[in-house]
């Protein structure tokens, strides 16, 4: 009997990833088609989906040629109603976009890929992974605000946490380096991308997270500003010198690290221009440690003991100064520090010298290995 094959699909902020999962251990095939540094402003999703099925090797005349058991997406907000994969049908659809507006990066442009996805591949079944779902493990301590109790009861105001899919892979393969169970390790998991959250993981489950309501919340991204004074949009608007809409689109499209550099939300362009001497880039960098450090030092209060932080993502990943200059502001935690040069990274790895008692890792993020695995357990339980 053939093994399944799930096609995942990831409809990020800055791109899509594809991928052809014939589980449970190998990848055919993964591809990335860039969006930009905002999807939600660019991109022709249909065109970009079919140049990501040929990288793969998905032929969209004859989906059964190419053995799909299923397809899978992330859905980055899933809202209160959805705490385990969907199969995707109308009702789906609409739930996923009555929460569109709590995730303007994300949720708009899944949807635009789940509809291109169902329109080339009509007879393959097609599953929801949602990030909020690793979530609903927070307890009332952890997801309410504190605000007035009716603004939860009856407007549903609370925190849901983002990336899960991430978080989730990210604890699984710690666990794995470590040689150590899942279900015996406090993590923090430092998820550092174009989009950047930071989640407390004991046992295998969430139990506090940067990112709330919306994934606006928390650290500084490429284009979102993170947490700020809640004051500044009213004094913003009471003055008249920006609309609500207005701020909405800067504090999501014109903050974060293209805010304070003026030019590009993107890491490596602004280490670049750091290098070189230009000191809104260097700001940028800098005010970007120190809110991811704090984050993590925050969120590491939830846990019982720390026992690894885990860097992902494409900055978490990739940019390796910013990496360490991270892990320097955690010693008061006991973290690190690393070393001054690293090797180049070609897979997941253990960066510490494992003299202290926390480890410093670095994961590669495959949030398609785990929903390619909720598809099938979704799909055919047992």
């Amino acid at each position: 009997m053939a093994s399944p094959r799930i096609l995942v699909l990831n409809a990020g902020s800055s791109s899509l990833k594809a991928s052809l999962i014939e589980t449970p251990d190998l990848t055919l095939g993964r591809v990335e088609e860039s969006w930009g540094a905002d999807a939600s402003r660019s991109g022709d999703r249909e065109g970009g989906l079919l140049a990501a099925l040929h990288g793969v090797g998905v032929d969209v005349r004859d989906a059964q040629a190419a053995g799909l058991d299923a397809v899978g997406y992330r859905v980055v907000h899933g809202g209160a109603r959805f705490d385990a994969p969907a199969r995707i049908d109308d009702d789906v659809v609409a739930a996923i976009g009555v929460v569109s507006g709590l995730a303007p990066l994300h949720n708009g442009v899944a949807l635009e890929t789940i509809a291109a996805g169902r329109r080339l591949l009509p007879d393959v079944p097609h599953v929801a992974c949602f990030d909020t779902a690793f979530h609903a493990t927070l307890d009332p301590a952890a997801y309410r605000y504190p605000l007035p109790e009716r603004w939860f009861r009856d407007w549903g105001i609370r925190r849901f946490g983002f990336h899960g899919l991430s978080v989730a892979w990210s604890a699984r393969r710690a666990a794995e380096l470590m040689g150590r169970p899942p279900d015996d390790l406090s993590l923090v998991v430092a998820h550092l991308g174009s989009g950047s959250s930071v989640t407390a993981v004991v046992d295998g489950r969430s139990v506090d997270t940067s990112m709330g309501l919306t994934p606006l919340e928390g650290l500084m991204m490429g284009t979102r500003s993170g947490s700020i004074d809640p004051g500044v949009p009213f004094h913003v608007m009471s003055q008249g010198l920006a609309s609500a809409d207005e701020v909405a689109d800067a504090l999501d499209h014109g903050s974060g690290l293209l805010g304070v550099s003026g030019f590009s939300g993107d890491m490596r362009e602004l280490q670049a221009a750091a290098d070189a001497g230009g000191e809104p880039a260097a700001l940028a960098i800098e005010m970007f440690v120190r809110r991811a450090s704090a984050w993590i030092a925050f969120v590491a209060t939830a846990l019982p003991r720390l026992d690894a932080v885990v860097f992902t993502a494409g900055i978490g990943e990739n940019a390796a100064p910013v990496r360490r200059r991270i892990v320097a502001r955690l010693g008061v935690l006991g973290v690190g520090p690393l070393p001054e040069t690293e090797r180049p990274l070609t897979e997941d790895a253990r960066l510490d010298d494992d003299s202290g008692t926390v480890a410093v890792l670095v994961v590669r993020a495959r949030e398609d290995l785990v929903i390619a695995a909720e598809c099938l357990r979704l799909l055919k339980p047992g």
